[in-house]
């Protein structure tokens, strides 16, 4: 008997042997409910790794806007920091 045979291979050796076969082939509704649930186990694994993958993305994509974010943000507060040294230099030449 071949292992590599799908159960379904093996329903239609088992009825073309007869009744001298061994094997007692399985329904064939009960090996196309297993077929489908592997199926269907196998496209939820795949959906749920996709969704994992964009999960991933969404969260370098944010991880990219905070450092942009920041970077904007420090130079903006060196900007305004440069500003008032300006205006307390202004400041300080009209009380002059």
């Amino acid at each position: 008997e071949n292992p590599q045979l799908s159960s379904l291979d093996k329903t239609d050796l088992a009825f073309s042997e007869g009744s001298q076969s061994l094997y007692k082939p399985e329904p064939l509704e009960k090996a196309l409910n297993g077929d489908v649930l592997n199926i269907l186990k196998i496209t939820i694994f795949f959906q749920l790794s996709e969704r994992a993958a964009m999960d991933a993305s969404y969260v370098q994509e944010l991880d990219g806007i905070l450092k942009e974010a920041k970077t904007i943000e420090n130079h903006l507060k060196q900007k305004r920091e440069s500003l008032k040294q300006r205006f307390t230099v202004i400041a300080n030449t009209l009380q002059n």
